[in-house]
């Protein structure tokens, strides 16, 4: 199936005012859910098997632990379909709100084959069409999809929308290798280390930037050449590795998993309101600073005075 040209390129202009809309995002609502999809396709051998496995299941502890607000949907072995997918994300897309966050997970093999990449389930498998078609009747504003799957590059610019973010593990169809890209995403939220900004909350970036070192440390521990580049676009333009210009800006304010004080917030209903002021503002902070570049030396550092001050006092607040 060929792809139009609207479908591979979007005006940027529009792009990115959506998504700075999206990024600004007030979240009023303190018990925002988050909704959690994760799927292990099919192995093919039972080595691959029984990693996907495992990983899917690392994950789904890991996210019911996170707290009373989180939705969990894990798709395993004869369950992990393209009938179970659907049904699956077509339920999400009926309970979710616009305020709600939604995380997709793939973990396993994919294909590409110059024009279209498919994620391999049990029986048919899935194209990245219409994947992205599913995810947009999810009416959740803030959107990750992470595809740590073989030739997940190939499937960047069809899963591209206002207010996503999309991790791949490789940074074309054409890296077509098994990846270990996986195995290092669930350590990232394992290893409190990746927490680099000490807020006791893992950010999707944080996760990307921890599992794409340690991927790299594989290759040249294996002393092998390594066959899988991790990427990620959360705006218009072309996918990267590091976070510069827009790219990463809403990447940086996803919040995957809330550690220590943060995530007892979270489960303390008479502090939810504080925690839901303070991730608003750290959100606002990120925001501003991409926006240092355009703004006026005077007038941005006003801004961001009053803002991390304000946070300050949410925090002095939250610690009580």
């Amino acid at each position: 199936m060929k792809r139009s040209q609207g479908q591979r390129r979007r005006c940027p202009i529009f792009h990115l005012g959506i998504f700075c809309a999206t990024l600004c995002l007030p979240l009023i609502c303190a018990h925002a859910t988050a909704y959690y999809v994760v799927v292990a396709g099919l192995g093919g051998e039972p080595e691959y098997q029984q990693r996907f496995t495992a990983e899917a299941k690392d994950l789904e502890k890991i996210f019911k632990a996170s707290g009373p607000n989180a939705q969990i949907y894990t798709l395993i072995g004869q369950d992990a379909t393209a009938v179970r997918l659907r049904d699956t994300l077509s339920t999400v897309a009926h309970s979710s709100k616009p305020e709600d966050d939604f995380v997709l997970i793939l973990i396993g093999h994919g294909s590409f084959d110059g024009m279209v990449y498919k994620f391999n389930l049990v029986g048919p498998d899935v194209s990245d069409e219409e994947i992205a078609e599913l995810c947009n009747r999810i009416p959740s504003q803030r959107q990750l999809i992470v595809d740590t799957s073989s030739a997940s590059g190939g499937a960047i610019a069809a899963l591209r929308h206002p207010g996503r973010a999309i991790v791949t593990a490789t940074k074309s169809g054409t890296e077509k290798n098994a990846t270990v890209f996986a195995r290092y995403w669930v350590e990232a939220l394992q290893d409190t280390s990746s927490d680099t900004d000490k807020s006791d909350s893992i950010s999707a970036l944080e996760a990307f930037t921890y599992a794409t070192k340690k991927t790299a440390t594989f290759y040249e521990s294996q002393r092998r050449l390594a066959t899988e580049h991790a990427v990620f676009s959360d705006a218009s333009g072309e996918p990267v590795r590091d976070a510069g210009a827009s790219q990463g800006a809403l990447l940086s304010n996803f919040t995957l998993l809330r550690l220590g004080s943060t995530q007892q917030a979270a489960n303390n209903p008479a502090k939810l309101a504080l925690l839901a002021k303070k991730e608003e503002l750290e959100r606002n902070i990120d925001a501003l600073k991409y926006q240092k570049a355009a703004m006026d030396p005077a007038d941005y550092k006003k801004q961001l005075t009053a803002m991390l001050l304000e946070l300050a006092r949410v925090q002095q607040e939250l610690d009580k």
